[in-house]
């Protein structure tokens, strides 16, 4: 009991250094970025999104030299499936989220395409070296799209990245890299307390790591997400809110599961029950996000209420099966696959549908105006 109580502590030590790790490393390199006059919208798709992932890369990284794939494995699939489900869910019962920016709308199928791959390099069991240096270099590439596309950016969305990560003085930079070396000693400190303490905790209840990495590490790895898009969900700024979940999940696939199985001597395994249901689930909840691509709307209130409602039923489904109650466990996943999933893909199926009927409409009636001004 004594063993299970210190593993607690070190849990609980360990997330609080982490976010407080992560939020010195956003605030430093956010203000280094404004310093050097990197654009705000640059900033806030890149550098904020990327450092709110800053616990996860730290937890993954550490567990994975440890040996602790299934810790690794569990906490990026997991914390995609959080950002998504609980994150978006819980922005649009804020407000409905509607967003204007072409290039958060172009993400999401970058996102979509990152939760396959790891669906199929993972297909044999493992992401490899390789492989993970492949994931890697994704990153660098998207990150390098990101800045060419912002030029092309709207002003308007522009001005609502600026509001929030404003230019600051030259004279502020030597305080911005001690914030910035802060938070990266305070996020090996923290992910070591917190690996430490999961593998013991998973030891001592007799769960799998791969359970307490979907779990307890997802949802507090996550929380400097949950801060920022609420926060700008309350702002009302949408573009902010759903632009940090979509880049958090690329980067949590591109750069933390790659740089975690580049590390690891022998790659990231990847368990038959992560291939088999969790995994999939990620893909699913991204997929849930089409409709941004097409139209810009994300999720209504209803559907927010939705994806929390999903984001429960997944829960209850890993604790069912971690406690051995694998009778709830599997109607839930039953559930899932019989009715949830099927609703959810004829869902955005008509809301892509719509869309795409709603542009061919519009383009018409410009077409149809332009005739008629023509004919004139």
């Amino acid at each position: 009991m004594n063993e299970l109580l210190w593993a607690w502590v070190k849990i609980g030590g360990g997330l609080v250094i982490l976010v407080g790790g992560g939020e010195s490393l956003v605030r430093g390199a956010s203000g280094l970025a404004a310093a050097v006059r990197i654009s705000p919208l640059v900033i806030g798709l890149t550098v904020v999104a990327f450092g709110t992932s800053a616990p996860e890369l730290a937890v993954s990284v550490q567990a994975a030299q440890t040996g602790s794939g299934d810790l690794a494995m569990g906490n990026v699939v997991g914390s995609n499936i959080f950002n998504v489900l609980f994150i978006l869910g819980l922005s649009a019962l804020i407000a409905p989220l509607v967003v204007s920016s072409q290039l958060i709308r172009r993400d999401v199928p970058v996102m979509i395409v990152a939760s396959l791959l790891t669906l199929g390099f993972g297909w044999n069991g493992t992401i490899n070296r390789w492989e993970g240096l492949g994931l890697f270099a994704g990153v660098v590439a998207y990150t390098w799209w990101c800045i060419r596309q912002s030029r092309k950016e709207t002003r308007e969305v522009q001005a609502e990245f600026a509001q929030e990560w404003p230019q600051t003085d030259r004279h502020a930079i030597g305080v911005d890299l001690a914030l910035i070396v802060t938070g990266l000693c305070l996020l090996g400190i923290g992910s070591r307390l917190l690996v430490d303490g999961s593998v013991s905790a998973a030891e001592s209840l007799g769960v799998s790591k791969l359970v307490i990495g979907l779990t307890i590490v997802a949802m507090g790895t996550s929380l400097p997400e949950v801060v920022t898009s609420i926060v700008a969900a309350l702002r009302g700024e949408r573009d902010i809110a759903v632009g940090n979940v979509v880049g958090s999940n690329i980067f949590n696939i591109l750069c933390v599961l790659g740089l975690s199985s580049a590390i690891a001597p022998s790659g990231v395994a990847i368990s038959t029950a992560a291939l088999a249901f969790d995994i999939p689930v990620m893909i699913a909840v991204a997929v849930a996000c089409l409709p941004i691509f097409f139209s810009g709307r994300v999720i209504a209130r209803w559907e927010g209420a939705l994806f929390f409602f999903y984001y429960v039923v997944y829960t209850v489904y890993l604790v069912s099966h971690a406690v051995g109650n694998d009778a709830v466990g599997n109607a839930l996943r039953d559930a899932m696959i019989v009715f949830v999933i099927p609703l959810t893909t004829v869902t955005v199926g008509i809301s892509v549908w719509r869309c795409i009927g709603q542009q061919h409409k519009s383009t018409f009636r410009r077409a149809t105006d332009e005739v008629a001004v023509a004919g004139e």
